[in-house]
């Protein structure tokens, strides 16, 4: 079968050149390392202006952490206490604490996840998802996405990507045999003693045997087969760019900032 589950971690090392910053052993008790330097874009989205942050700790341009989902504050907290002590990019959009993005557009209101509009076919399906479509809200949001996708340097060597779920909503388990998300998977490692919504998703097998070696549960994406969602996964795995998400359950700060 395609889809296996690893259940023995394998031990990789990292080329110097891809080299990712390593918080083993940081103190997050100490004073502040680098303070962010912060300007926000004020982009046009129909009725609404919406703000993109964009924080910039050091000269670390190449690491670029990203929280699309303003309703997830508990990964960007994390995010931001690791920058304080690497350095990095950290993009995110503010939109009022919601998940989906609501705009109206010629007098209709329309609403879409903004994790699913790095392709056209996703936006589609978010737009239908969400109650109503039209080809002048698709071509809007594309034009949204296509604008966020050029804060990511071209020669970033990861994109970080930032999430928070609820407890049993989504889990390691959607992608285990038999569940839903099972073809999206080129492989998955769950390990028993890990809360089954703490997960990493990656594009990467590098990222995915690293992350399982340290029995945090994982998912190597299948960048060909996956179901093309229009997430910034899949855009990622298409464009050969080194992608992973961390997502814990909302509130658990100490085991995002570990993962």
């Amino acid at each position: 079968m395609r889809f296996f589950v690893t259940i023995i971690a394998l031990s990789l090392y990292w080329h110097p050149a891809t080299a990712q910053p390593d918080t083993t052993g940081l103190s997050f008790n100490k004073p502040t390392g680098f303070i962010p330097v912060e300007k926000t874009v004020f982009y046009k989205l129909g009725d609404r202006t919406i703000p993109i942050k964009i924080l910039q700790y050091g000269d670390v341009r190449d690491i670029v952490y990203i929280n699309v989902h303003d309703s997830e504050p508990t990964s960007v907290e994390a995010a931001k206490l690791i920058l304080e002590k690497t350095g990095g990019t950290l993009i995110r959009i503010e939109n009022r604490a919601q998940r989906n993005i609501r705009f109206k557009l010629q007098n209709l209101t329309y609403m879409f996840d903004p994790n699913r509009i790095f392709s056209r076919a996703g936006i589609s399906q978010t737009l239908k998802y969400t109650g109503r479509i039209s080809n002048p809200a698709i071509d809007e949001i594309e034009k949204f996405g296509d604008r966020l996708l050029q804060f990511i340097p071209e020669n970033v060597s990861c994109v970080i990507a930032l999430h928070n779920n609820s407890n049993g909503a989504f889990s390691v388990v959607s992608y285990l045999p038999g569940n839903d998300r099972q073809g999206d998977a080129r492989a998955v490692y769950a390990d028993s003693l890990q809360d089954i919504d703490d997960i990493a998703l990656t594009t990467d097998s590098v990222l995915y045997h690293k992350m399982a070696d340290r029995r945090y549960n994982t998912i190597w994406q299948d960048n060909e087969k996956a179901r093309k969602d229009g997430s910034l996964s899949i855009y990622c795995g298409e464009k050969n760019i080194r992608y992973i998400n961390i997502e814990t359950e909302h509130g658990k700060l100490n085991q995002h900032i570990e993962m």
